[in-house]
């Protein structure tokens, strides 16, 4: 027991005998200094079955370790006394060492980082793990801790030779906020994760920006005498990295309690609510989705020229996706007028498609249609375009007189489909970019091309006999199979225009949508097992619990609770709504599986972002009706606790997609705890 605590898998036959050492904890504690000194705490007694204790640098800490329950997770009290004769500033480190192994480890913290986190040619600067490296300033190190606050579950996981290790914490302990970090050695191979009490970041603190913050540095002040307990949590697995889909939800059933949901409004009212937002601060002649209007209309004036994005995305951000909700609304609430303008800005995209054959990429007041957001001369960006034709095809099915009334919309969704099935790579890569004018294929790189799986099997009725004739869907099957590798290596990556090849949650709701409408169009299992496995990662981006808001700040006035809202990416480290994109996916998942999981995460979703919708002018400095882009968790961008004060047309948009999708479907979520 001297020589430190071993982790090995449990629940596992393993040949030859015992599972083998995933990791070990050789000291009790560690004692961090301001300055970054450690004192190791080295274990020099057993003051009790599944106890070790020792004593250094005028601490005296045990830490009692429970036996693994059926799942394989240990709890964990750490009881330090400091028994010095003065006050002293310190950090208390809890550190796993892993195997040393040929290869680094794989990393994961949970929304915030993600294997190398940044691809190797990613235009977007943000912190990136490698071997050896040591370039603060260009954010690439092999050794990062971040501060608790960044993770959707407060936990650092890691896989190296035989297994992995999983260790989680509360986001706020006695000591402060915790830290979570992750550390490699090249020149032994050994690699290794801790918790810090309270926390530390570096090398350099990520704010959003290019150029890094200095590493941030907090203490706790231990008076003679005192005494902390501690509480967190060791699981070790084994070699398949998709085991932290068990863990995750263990801890999220463990803690769920502790962070009630908040919603302002019921499912109906959020529906009237949005669909009036859109309808009346988003539209606007000639019949478009204004990306951004600015909560505050003195400023920006009604034109919004000064604030508002005089801008459309044919998908994502704005466009066909929004529209089509405000078109399923209307239809319901029989409200023509909210009705005849999300039939015209779907007009507008559809009667001026791009050279290529697809949608183009953005309309600009100012000049008319463009690009996509890319550093690529020329470039439209699959994920939009795709984005677009599926909630094309879903407006398409929304009845026989939407068909007869607008021929335009088959036209343009057969015309992108078309297109991008004569691209398609012999290997089943659908591309990632393309050139408006020419149609080539700019760049294979990334995960976007996935989009157009969900839009190729959705368009069933233009797939038979008198149309493409099986086509879209053997187009779907190939790519399905080829972005598979995605799913399977937990790296899905490039969904979004504006973050290059960064792994974001759009790409889990891009790949649920996908493989889940595969399976719907073929009834295969493993389209079924891919999309499950495309939500569990997916869902590593979802909130577990609500962080503590600094006093007086506007998220914390309004009691705004965050189990349930989504770290945008590591890239873009704030909350956001966009995973209410792929709610009926995820109903439809459960129901598949038999297993409710799935849709109990989407119905906190929807309760979640039911908050912050402004149901009066005035109301949160808001005009009634709009939604923010932006809830601000962590440090990054802006302080914690602010919100940016711009309605989104996608933000919008996506609730009142999500409330549509409920109200049709009574029951299709549960009533989430």
């Amino acid at each position: 027991m001297h020589q430190g605590v071993l982790l090995r898998p449990a629940g596992t036959r393993w040949p030859g005998g015992d599972a083998p050492v995933v990791g070990t904890v050789p000291h009790v504690v560690e004692v961090v200094a301001p300055d970054g000194t450690v004192t190791p705490v080295p274990p020099a007694s057993s003051p009790g079955p599944g106890a070790v204790a020792g004593e250094a640098a005028g601490f005296r800490a045990t830490a009692w370790w429970s036996p693994p329950s059926a799942t394989g997770r240990v709890d964990v009290r750490l009881d330090v006394e400091h028994r010095g004769g003065s006050e002293r500033d310190a950090c208390l480190r809890v550190r796993v060492l892993l195997p040393a192994a040929p290869q680094a480890p794989w990393w994961l913290v949970p929304g915030a980082f993600y294997g190398e986190n940044r691809p190797v040619g990613c235009e977007r600067a943000f912190p990136r793990f490698e071997v050896g490296a040591d370039d603060p300033a260009g954010m690439v190190s092999d050794h990062w801790e971040l501060r608790a606050d960044r993770a959707a579950t407060p936990a650092v996981l890691a896989w190296a030779g035989p297994g992995g290790v999983a260790l989680l914490a509360p986001e706020t302990t006695p000591l402060g906020m915790t830290g979570l970090g992750l550390a490699h050695d090249a020149a032994t191979g050994v690699g290794s994760v801790h918790l810090t009490f309270p926390f530390r970041e570096g090398p350099v603190s990520y704010t959003g920006s290019g150029t890094p913050a200095p590493a941030e540095v907090t203490t706790h002040r231990w008076a003679p005498g005192e005494r902390v307990s501690l509480r967190f949590a060791v699981h070790p697995t084994g070699p398949d990295r998709h085991a932290y889909a068990a863990v995750l939800r263990e801890e999220h059933e463990r803690t769920r309690a502790g962070s009630p949901l908040a919603p302002w409004v019921g499912v109906d009212e959020a529906a009237d609510l949005t669909a009036e937002g859109l309808h009346r601060w988003h539209y606007a002649e000639p019949g478009v989705l204004l990306e951004t209007v600015g909560f505050d209309r003195e400023v920006s004036g009604r034109d919004g020229l000064s604030v508002d994005r005089q801008a459309m995305h044919v998908g994502w951000v704005s466009g066909i996706p929004w529209a089509h909700a405000l078109l399923a609304h209307a239809r319901r609430r029989d409200r023509p007028d909210a009705g005849a303008a999300a039939a015209r800005v779907i007009d507008v995209i559809c009667d001026n498609l791009a050279p290529c054959g697809t949608f183009w990429g953005v309309w600009y007041a100012e000049h008319g249609w463009s690009q996509s957001w890319s550093h690529i001369k020329g470039a439209l960006h699959s994920r939009t375009l795709a984005e677009a034709a599926l909630f094309l095809a879903r407006s398409l099915e929304l009845g026989a007189d939407v068909r007869a009334a607008h021929p335009g919309w088959e036209a343009a969704l057969r015309s992108n489909l078309d297109a991008v099935v004569r691209r398609q790579r012999s290997d089943g890569n659908l591309g990632s970019a393309h050139h408006a004018q020419t149609g080539e294929v700019l760049s294979w790189e990334g995960a976007a091309g996935l989009t157009w799986v969900a839009a190729l099997a959705e368009a069933e009725r233009w797939d038979g006999a008198d149309g493409a004739r099986g086509a879209y869907l053997d187009a779907a099957l190939r790519a399905g199979e080829y972005y598979a590798q995605f799913v399977d290596r937990e790296f899905l990556h490039g969904a979004p225009e504006d973050v290059d090849l960064a792994p974001t949650s759009e790409d889990g709701y891009v790949a649920v949508m996908s493989y889940v409408a595969l399976h719907r169009r073929t009834g295969d299992p493993r389209w079924l097992d891919l999309a499950r496995r495309a939500a569990d990662w997916m869902l590593t981006f979802r909130y577990s619990y609500n962080t503590r808001f600094p006093s007086g700040t506007m998220l914390e006035r309004y009691g705004f609770a965050t189990r349930g809202a989504d770290n945008a990416s590591p890239s873009n480290q704030h909350l956001h709504a966009y995973g209410l994109v792929c709610t009926a996916e995820l109903a439809e998942l459960s129901a598949a599986l038999g297993d409710p999981w799935y849709a109990e995460r989407a119905a906190e979703t929807l309760a979640c972002f039911r908050q912050m919708v402004a149901r009066f002018d005035g109301d949160m400095n808001a005009y009634r009706g709009m939604t923010s882009e932006r809830y601000y968790q962590t440090a990054c961008f802006q302080p914690k606790g602010m919100l940016l004060t711009l309605s989104h047309a996608w933000t919008v948009g996506v609730l009142l997609l999500a409330c549509e999708q409920v109200l049709a479907r009574p029951g299709l979520l549960p009533d989430p705890v």
